[in-house]
């Protein structure tokens, strides 16, 4: 089933122009969530919103938004001065650029969102502005305002759609030269780049979403099951370290590892 649509507005590529809805291509309301609870009465506990110097809770209409401008000090800023700030992009993606998919570092990538056509008038264009993209191998760059915040966007043709993928800012990406300068460029041995390599080669699959499972979750949910079925009952679990209790050769341990699953496909 297709995610609910949270977004509408308009495609626009120079003078074509057409209505698009936007829906989250990722989804995490299928994960366990827990609240807090009351240990003793089994109730919830609830959040509230109260004065930091008073703590007496504060009602939704005396809530503001505040900047602090100085240590302590804050600038409250009202719902109504926000929206007078609103930018044109609140409702219409222009895409401007174009640039090639390859050239956009996998870091800036931030969120994935399906963008499709809204109304049949629009077929027309919509199919215009995804298959020159698709016939040029380029993407699309362009803002949009998503939650009150302008954001810089990628747009990609995919099969009969666009994928549209919110970009970090160039400020909130980190240079990799601070982490990755000090390792030093130290030269494995041949015979062990090798027997790597080949390992590698043996554990070689096609991608599946298989390999993205959450075990975790999985286990998770067995436990709720279980607690369900015995309604209530303490159920404790206990893990073993799974930590190494030596340290073992590096050539020794790819070389098993390598005979390992060679006797698992044979």
């Amino acid at each position: 089933m297709a995610e609910r649509t949270y977004w509408k507005g308009y495609l626009k590529l120079s003078l074509v122009t057409c209505p698009v809805a936007m829906s989250p291509a990722t989804s995490e309301s299928e994960k366990v969530r827990f609240h807090t609870l009351n240990r003793e009465t089994g109730n919830r506990i609830v959040s509230r919103y109260v004065d930091s110097e008073s703590g007496k809770p504060v009602e939704p209409d005396h809530q503001a938004k505040g900047y602090e401008a100085e240590a302590g000090r804050f600038v409250v800023i009202e719902d109504e001065e926000l929206e007078a700030v609103r930018l044109d992009t609140v409702r219409t993606i222009d895409i401007d650029k174009f640039v090639p998919r390859d050239s956009i570092p996998w870091l800036y990538l931030d969120s994935p969102r399906y963008l499709v056509q809204d109304c049949d008038v629009g077929e027309e264009a919509f199919s215009v502005i995804r298959d020159a993209m698709t016939a040029s191998k380029m993407v699309g760059i362009s803002r949009v305002v998503l939650y009150r915040r302008e954001r810089a966007v990628m747009l990609e043709a995919r099969d009969r759609g666009i994928v549209l993928w919110t970009l970090r800012y160039g400020d909130e990406v980190r240079d990799e030269k601070a982490y990755f300068s000090s390792i030093e460029q130290e030269k494995p041995e041949p015979e062990l780049l090798d027997l790597a390599q080949k390992f590698i080669k043996s554990k070689t699959a096609d991608w599946s979403p298989e390999m993205v499972k959450d075990p975790v979750q999985e286990h998770l949910l067995k436990l709720i099951a279980s607690k369900k079925r015995r309604k209530g009952a303490r159920v404790s679990a206990t893990r073993e370290d799974g930590r190494p209790a030596n340290v073992v050769n590096l050539f020794d341990a790819l070389k098993k590892s390598l005979q390992a699953d060679k006797s698992l496909r044979s």
